[in-house]
């Protein structure tokens, strides 16, 4: 079946011309990412406590380490006017890594079967075969009438609660439908119907029962799931609207209106201006609302409690200095919900990524939490010679309600992760190393510990 795909993505590239397709356009990368630290190790599946702890690791021990690698290869062209597609194909590999250098890979997508090889000691489940995937990505058509384009197919999102997470070798994308308008002054109209999506644990009733849609069998981001299977995005697909207006220019604000249907409503508010007083400041306001419905609010009863889950964040912003910005943001969760302010596309219960101004550079799971009160502090420059990043994030977590403990939510917990980076490009090669020191309470039994991460991205 794969195979089957691939050949398909083929058949677009190789016969566009007898097709007569115009302003044909490929393009695509090659990653390889690899990430190490000194954790410790602990049981499979326990909570990372002194009473779980079964070794110790140092950076670069294979046991402590994970890699993968990644193609991805697109095509968009013009069908005729005003009629344009795109076919995207990801594949991933670990090389064999796993056999030598690490013992995990950084995508949920492959699968892992028995074998007699080692790989999964680290876990508990060794004897596992990494097997490498290959999928269609993104296959839409769009069609532009006026100022109304609609776009119909596989693709990638990028709304403020469900989007694709693209920092990992592999992003999740969805089946969906998007219609967008500017007919109205300086106003973008948004409607988008999602049907399915290939991310892991995608929201749903099942999922606050810890039976999730799609799990990984390996992998450490959490993002795609194995064999990037594509299945009904929540329980019974999501729809989306949005209005983002610069009426007056300094500023873009914009709302967005979700209904996953028999899971939840919710609703995103955003405001980012340059401020005409101080050159160069920007300054920023978000405010999120997820509210249980149908089945989530049915089982959050039955337990005890089916609160709103609420946020709201402020960012300033400063970049009146040649090649460097900087930020501070700060935002506060409400204590009494149960769903993260985080993407409701992947695992939102565990470390979905979230579009809050505080979001860390690598722990996610934390800003978007219940009673979550962060602080963001990042500063980047261009020094010419490479361009270099520094992050800070503290997250502090109070006493939270029972039913968030129940399922697996975050209470009494500090976290806080300091990052830095350089990032240097070679012709279309780009390479960043990464650094990030983590002191979580839920983490490593309490104990700080050590990061190191290399990324290759060769465009072309």
């Amino acid at each position: 079946m794969k195979l089957v795909k691939m050949s398909l993505a083929a058949a677009v590239l190789l016969g566009a011309s007898a097709f007569a397709i115009d302003n044909v356009k490929v393009s695509g990368d090659a990653k390889l990412y690899y990430n190490t630290n000194d954790k410790d190790s602990f049981t499979a599946g326990m909570a990372e406590t002194a009473a779980n702890r079964t070794g110790n690791n140092d950076l670069f021990d294979k046991g402590a380490s994970a890699a993968d690698a990644a193609l991805r290869l697109g095509v968009t062209g013009d069908l005729t006017k005003g009629i344009s597609f795109g076919v995207t194909g990801i594949a991933v590999s670990t090389l064999g890594l796993e056999n030598n250098l690490v013992s995990n890979t950084w995508t949920g997508a492959h699968d892992a079967r028995p074998s007699g090889s080692s790989f999964g000691a680290s876990a508990g489940t060794a004897g596992l075969q990494v097997d490498d995937q290959a999928w269609i990505s993104e296959m839409w058509v769009a069609a532009t009438v006026g100022k109304t384009t609609a776009k119909l197919g596989r693709m990638e999102l990028d709304t403020p609660l469900a989007f694709s997470e693209k920092w990992s070798v592999a992003t999740n994308t969805f089946d969906a439908a998007v219609v967008i308008n500017q007919d109205i002054p300086d106003t973008t109209v948004v409607a988008a119907w999602v049907g399915k999506g290939n991310g892991v644990n995608v929201l749903g009733d099942y999922s606050l029962n810890n039976v999730p849609s799609n799990t990984p069998a390996v992998g450490i981001d959490g993002i795609v799931g194995a064999g990037a299977n594509f299945g009904t995005f929540a329980s019974d697909g999501a729809y989306a609207a949005a209005l983002v207006n610069n009426s007056f220019k300094p500023l873009t604000a914009q709302a967005w209106y979700y209904n996953v249907v028999d899971v939840a409503n919710a609703y995103w508010l955003q405001a980012d201006i340059n401020c005409q007083l101080v050159k160069g400041l920007t300054i920023g306001a978000q405010y999120a609302d997820i509210s249980p419905t149908g089945a989530v609010q049915t089982f959050l009863d039955g337990v005890g409690s089916n609160d709103d889950s609420t946020a709201y964040a402020f960012k300033l912003g400063y970049n009146g200095v040649e090649n460097l910005k900087v930020s501070a943001a700060y935002s506060k969760a409400d204590s009494d919900g149960v769903l993260k302010i985080a993407n409701v596309a992947t695992n939102n219960l565990a470390a979905a990524q979230s579009k809050l101004y505080t979001e860390a550079f690598w722990n996610y799971g934390y800003v978007g939490a219940p009673d979550a009160r962060s602080w963001n502090v990042t500063a980047e420059y261009d020094a010419g010679l490479a361009k270099l990043g520094a992050y800070y994030t503290n997250v502090s977590i109070g006493d939270t309600n029972v039913v968030n403990n129940a399922v697996g939510g975050k209470d009494n917990v500090d976290m806080k992760e300091v990052a830095v980076t350089a990032t240097k490009s070679f012709g279309p090669l780009d390479a960043t190393l990464a650094y990030v020191s983590t002191d979580a309470d839920d983490q490593n039994a309490g104990d700080r510990y050590n990061t190191v991460q290399a990324y290759l991205t060769l465009n072309f």
